[in-house]
């Protein structure tokens, strides 16, 4: 897939959600969408299902959602029939705590390592087993300083091509999207791996 002009692609559609997800889908190859069941995360879950219903949705468990989240992916695997597969830590939450007590803090030098125990080798887990071509996600850029750099579609060192179609939307956007299509939403949701909403949890840093 190295052929492809991403500069066109990103010039052309890359305001243009529904276009650049027949686009992502047109090139025929495997693709997943992950989620974390965040606020909004219904829009992109509508935008690729509408398109191809059985594409593979990853969500890495990391044990530590809120009762709201967890009820939420129920609600939306349900009302979208989500091809939903679970990726859980290698530990649960419980053995994890029993061990090494509560969650670190963001200065605590064992942060990075419950980050990838929870998050990160899940994710990577996912992509070995799932062996997708085209990943699709749902950051945004005003997310964080580093997603503000980014382009709605790139090609990671190891050829996946990750495509944000949200990447310009703005909430209003968002939740516009969700009234239309009548899709539930989340606002009772918590990222351990994070801690502060403008902060990246490594996942879109390492791949």
């Amino acid at each position: 897939m190295s052929n492809i002009d991403l500069a066109r692609i990103n010039t052309d559609l890359g305001r243009n959600a529904p276009a650049l997800v027949d686009w992502a889908l047109g090139l025929h190859q495997p693709a997943i969408v992950t989620t974390n069941f965040r606020p909004f995360e219904a829009v992109i879950l509508h935008l690729v299902t509408q398109v191809k219903p059985d594409v593979p949705v990853v969500w890495m468990d990391n044990g530590y959602n809120t009762e709201a989240t967890y009820r939420f992916v129920d609600e939306v695997t349900q009302r979208l029939k989500l091809n939903l597969h679970v990726y859980l830590p290698r530990r649960s939450r419980a053995h994890r705590e029993a061990v090494e007590g509560a969650t670190p803090a963001l200065d605590d030098p064992r942060h990075q390592a419950f980050t990838e125990e929870v998050k990160l080798e899940p994710f990577t887990r996912a992509l070995r087993e799932m062996a997708p071509k085209v990943w699709f996600t749902a950051l945004r850029a005003t997310d964080t300083a580093v997603r503000a750099q980014m382009e709605p579609v790139s090609l990671n060192p190891d050829g996946l091509i990750k495509v944000a179609p949200l990447l310009h939307w703005s909430s209003k956007e968002l939740h516009d999207y969700c009234k239309a299509h009548d899709l539930p939403n989340n606002f009772d949701y918590v990222d351990p791996t994070k801690g502060e909403d403008n902060r990246e949890c490594g996942l879109h840093l390492s791949h």
